[in-house]
């Protein structure tokens, strides 16, 4: 049986940041960067892959809100006047079909059940497989090697 789900982007609460300077940016952990190779910079909120020339900033952000031990936070990167991707039902947006990724499969309670390593090509199937385990709440995607977050998927009822 196919599980419906949605993958959700973070939501850009960021554009303030391109008007800080290198010092105010440093303060916060936070470096702006120009884009310049394609792929490599890909945006949380957009989900997309950034363009070369394009402004990014990298920034710490708090992935995994939970009380569990698992409770993450992690680099990522923010296009400037980045949208947030409002995806359909079952779409996987094309910044992950061509990553090796890390999914990390948790209950509600925050506490992992598994993880595993795919290529992106994957993702559709693999997160059908994984649903069927009605134990699994949801789904985070990292990029496997960084190990930096992307996005989560949610099962939609």
């Amino acid at each position: 049986m196919k599980t419906n789900f949605k993958i959700s982007a973070i939501e850009n609460q960021f554009n303030h940041l391109f008007n800080l300077n290198e010092e105010e940016l440093t303060s916060k952990k936070m470096i702006k960067m120009i884009v310049d190779e394609k792929p490599g910079y890909p945006c949380r909120a957009s989900l997309e892959d950034a363009e070369i020339g394009e402004e990014v900033i990298l920034l710490p952000f708090e992935h995994h809100k939970t009380t569990s031990p698992y409770h993450s936070s992690g680099p990522i990167f923010i296009r400037k006047n980045a949208k947030t991707r409002d995806l359909s039902i079952n779409e996987v947006p094309k910044m992950l079909l061509h990553r090796l990724l890390s999914l990390r499969m948790y209950n509600k309670n925050g506490m992992m059940l598994d993880a595993k390593t795919i290529e992106g090509e994957r993702l559709k199937n693999e997160i059908n497989e994984i649903f069927k385990n009605n134990s699994v709440s949801y789904i985070q995607i990292h990029n496997s090697s960084p190990g930096c977050y992307n996005c989560q998927v949610n099962r939609v009822k």
